[in-house]
Formats: C-alpha cells, structure tokens, sequence
C-alpha cells in the first residue's frame, strides 16, 4: 500500500484534500465546540451526508430558496460552516448576515482552506473568490467587536491543509 497524493505546482498534498467533506476532519471538535440539542445551520455542506449532524442544510446543490445571504429567518444556536466562505462574493458582507441570524451567545464555526494549499489559491481554483488566513480572520473579529467576541482562530493548519474559526455571538 503506498500513501496516496496528488502534485500541484511542485508540491504533494494527501489525496483525501481533492475528494470533498473537508467537514469530516473538523467535525470532533465542532461538536465539543458546540454541544448537543442545539438548532442552527450548516451552510455549504452540499451533501446531506456531509453536513453537521440534525442542522438545518444552506447549500446552492439543494432545491430551495436558501443559500448563505438569504437563511430562513429563525435566529439559531450555532452556524457551521466548511469550505464554503471563500466559495463567496462576499464574505464580509456573509459574516455579519450569519451574525443577525445567531441568538446572542450563539455559535460561529468556521472551517477554511489554509493558503499552504496552493491549488485552493484563488487564481488557481477560480470557484474560490478568496484565500484566508488566521491573521486576516483574527482582525475581521477584533474590528467587529460589536458582532463577535470569545474569537478562537487556529494557527497554521492541518494535515487538510485547513484551519478554524470559533467565535460567539454578542
């Protein structure tokens, strides 16, 4: 048996980056994160198999009127969130939205790509608008105290080439 890659610009990466439901490696510590017998959304899970376990499913793959800048109006415990943000034209604009839709003291989960990545760079793969990384996410949280406090941004990243963002609702 041989450890399975794949090559981008120079690089290996796992082969399991290419494959899809980046939320499976992440999913241990959002549910430590945020508990049990909670409603809130998981937005971009595209699959249902995929998505945090009984959330309310915000993806463009579902035949619904919902997707990230329009939820369904019920203010919610927590947002998940995997390898989605940077899927959008505005993820400020998507991060304030999410705020309204959270109670105060709800949850925010974010699981992104790391920049390390390089074919999850944008001028690599055009469906992602964005690259993130744990300064730029740590300063949208502090210049956005009145939205969010208790802000948790991983350093570096993982063997998925990702990191999180954890932050609770004012």
């Amino acid at each position: 048996m041989s450890l399975k890659t794949i090559f981008h610009k120079n690089n290996n990466y796992l082969s399991f980056q290419s494959t899809g439901n980046a939320a499976r490696f992440i999913m241990p510590f959002a549910k430590e994160i945020i508990g049990e017998n909670r409603i809130g959304y998981d937005i971009g899970c595209m699959k249902p198999e995929w998505a945090y376990p009984d959330s309310i499913l915000i993806d463009l793959a579902f035949d619904d009127e919902y997707d990230a800048y329009n939820l369904p109006g019920a203010k919610v415990d927590y947002i998940f969130s995997s390898h989605c943000l940077e899927h959008l034209p505005d993820w400020v604009g998507a991060l304030n939205y999410w705020a309204e839709n959270l109670k105060s003291g709800g949850i925010l989960f974010l699981y992104l790509p790391h920049e390390s990545q390089s074919y999850w760079r944008p001028w690599h793969n055009r469906k992602h608008y964005h690259m993130f990384n744990s300064n730029m996410l740590n300063l949208y949280f502090k210049e956005n105290s009145h939205l969010w406090s208790k802000c948790f941004v991983s350093e570096g990243h993982d063997l998925n080439n990702s990191f999180c963002c954890v932050a609770e609702k004012v």
